[in-house]
């Protein structure tokens, strides 16, 4: 395409890309974007090195002067968006990016496939936080996803409310709080469980979890007290029937003085295992696999979709696509949510009309609140939403967001999206 419309003279029109999912997985009420900071981070470092440009020279991918194109790129144009953190519904415009074709068409598969990926473990985690209501979250799914995707995948989970994550790099990368655990493979690894937590202990002190359940849960119990004292920070359940072994482990651990000792349980939770475990006197919960593969939705379905270009006059022009089933919508968009009387979200406002129009909007009606927010301008990223400081940012704004949402719109029953999104055309 870039090489197609640098001969026709295309390649400088100026354009507006516009990133928005037709529809919410089913059963989801709500998606959280996530992936924005890590956008923002990667543009920074968007360019073609000479190892890329010599092997699609010898490749022969494109031509020469595309090649000259390629090795000068730099984006300068804008980026707006939702703020990361900020929930959305089908046909909301997360992102939008503006700026010569050319150089807006090569950032396609960078921002989708972040924001796709981030966007779905997000979505997932806000739903398991959401279900633990004020009990923490613990990620802990490195082990299941790609080697890269496990970093990111942590990120995204704190960004929806998760207290911590067992990746090292996600912490040392991002500043998140970093967890971790002893495996049966520890407990096995000594002549006896007794002999295991006496060494966990002396190594982590008296604040440590220790695994109770790679023999008997009861004999764990006792053996974990014995070892560290009725101090002991916490216990870990990770197989069998979590509801009674929490309660049987609870009424252990008080017969045994260790009333502060905490209940942590894992093995293959998610959300609709965690709204289970409501009753159960459990203190923290760590999710793996769910997290990272975004609970049964291991993608937004967002697009990347041109909606807006300069027509040869240089006026700009909405453009859209009409295939069935997967139209969209052409023109400049701006976003707001319509809230009640008692903050509570009523609908998603998406703004159309004349490009200038839309652009310079900001809501007049009361109850309106905008929702686009500038991240790049003149190529410039806004860093205030990078790094550690970014995703503290990104997970005060989820939980702002998600409390706006309606009563009941947090149900894990399949429903419809939680607010309609409606348009508003300026006139």
């Amino acid at each position: 395409m870039l090489q197609a419309a640098l001969a026709d003279g295309t390649a400088h029109r100026h354009s507006i890309f516009e990133v928005f999912t037709r529809r919410l997985p089913p059963g989801r009420r709500y998606g959280v974007l996530a992936g924005t900071g890590r956008v923002l981070e990667a543009l920074a470092d968007f360019r073609f090195g000479e190892p890329e440009l010599e092997w699609l020279q010898a490749e022969k991918v494109v031509d020469d002067a595309t090649l000259g194109f390629l090795a000068d790129y730099r984006f300068t144009g804008d980026i707006s968006g939702y703020a990361e953190g900020e929930v959305f519904f089908p046909r909301s415009p997360v992102m939008v990016v503006e700026g010569t074709f050319a150089e807006c068409v090569l950032l396609e598969t960078l921002v989708l496939s972040i924001l796709n990926f981030d966007s779905a473990v997000a979505s997932a985690a806000s739903r398991m936080t959401s279900a633990a209501v004020d009990r923490p979250v613990l990620e802990m799914g490195s082990r299941r996803a790609h080697e890269h995707a496990a970093v990111a995948a942590a990120r995204a989970a704190v960004v929806a409310g998760f207290a911590g994550t067992s990746n090292l790099e996600a912490g040392r990368r991002w500043g998140l709080p970093t967890i971790g655990t002893a495996a049966h493979a520890f407990i096995l690894l000594h002549d006896d469980e007794e002999s295991a937590f006496a060494s966990q202990v002396a190594s982590q002190g008296k604040g440590t979890t220790l695994l109770v359940d790679t023999y008997d849960v009861r004999r764990g119990v006792e053996a974990a007290i014995a070892a560290a004292g009725p101090g002991l920070g916490a216990v870990r359940l990770d197989s069998g029937d979590l509801l009674s072994l929490a309660q049987e482990v609870r009424r252990t651990l008080d017969s045994l003085g260790a009333t502060s000792t905490r209940i942590v349980v894992t093995s293959d939770l998610d959300e609709h295992a965690i709204a289970a475990l409501a009753a159960a006197p459990v203190d923290a919960y760590g999710v793996g696999t769910s997290v990272v593969t975004g609970s049964g939705a291991p993608t937004c379905g967002m697009v990347y979709k041109l909606v807006a270009r300069a027509g040869e006059d240089g006026v700009m022009e909405p453009v859209a696509k009409a295939s069935a089933s997967k139209t969209s919508s052409g023109g400049r968009k701006n976003a707001a949510r319509r809230l009640d009387a008692e903050g509570r979200a009523e609908a998603e406002v998406i703004i159309v009309g004349r490009d200038g129009e839309v652009a310079a909007w900001s809501p007049e009606e009361q109850g309106l609140r905008a929702l686009h927010v500038p991240l790049v301008i003149g190529g410039a990223v806004d860093t205030r939403w990078c790094g550690a400081h970014g995703v503290h940012t990104a997970q005060q704004r989820h939980g702002l967001s998600r409390a706006e949402l309606p009563r009941g719109a947090r149900r894990l029953s399949a429903d419809e999206p939680a607010v309609p999104t409606e348009t508003v055309t300026l006139v």
